[in-house]
């Protein structure tokens, strides 16, 4: 297996691109079927269904900058960690929260089990 760091640096490597892009179907293909997911929003989500919904709202323009600060292996196949992001709206203050994710290798390869977002001061 590849270091947890290296796989959560791969794996929201992958998402800020689709996400600079607006690409909810590959953004959502990062997130396994049943996905815990609190964003910058205050509902708790889950599924698929309810991510893309999120992701088809976020305001176009919006852009992010990601940095994995920490990782754990939880298990053979399962990692953990946080990392900085900021997001940055075509106007308006840049948002700098924290993530903290946990991934999970399935058959396809590894996909966000849990996603959470909290804003920093």
């Amino acid at each position: 297996m590849a270091t947890e760091f290296g796989v959560l640096a791969d794996l929201l490597g992958a998402w800020r691109a689709a996400f600079d892009e607006r690409r909810v179907d590959d953004i959502v293909a990062l997130f396994a079927e049943d996905a815990l997911f609190q964003g910058l929003s205050p509902a708790l989500l889950e599924g698929s269904a309810q991510i893309r919904t999120y992701y088809e709202n976020v305001p176009a323009g919006m852009r992010a900058e990601v940095e994995v600060l920490r990782s754990r292996t939880l298990g053979p196949e399962a990692v953990a960690g946080f990392a900085a992001v900021t997001f940055r709206p075509r106007t308006g203050d840049p948002q700098p929260v924290r993530l903290s994710v946990v991934a999970q290798h399935l058959g396809t390869g590894w996909r966000i089990r849990a996603y959470h977002v909290s804003r920093t001061a």
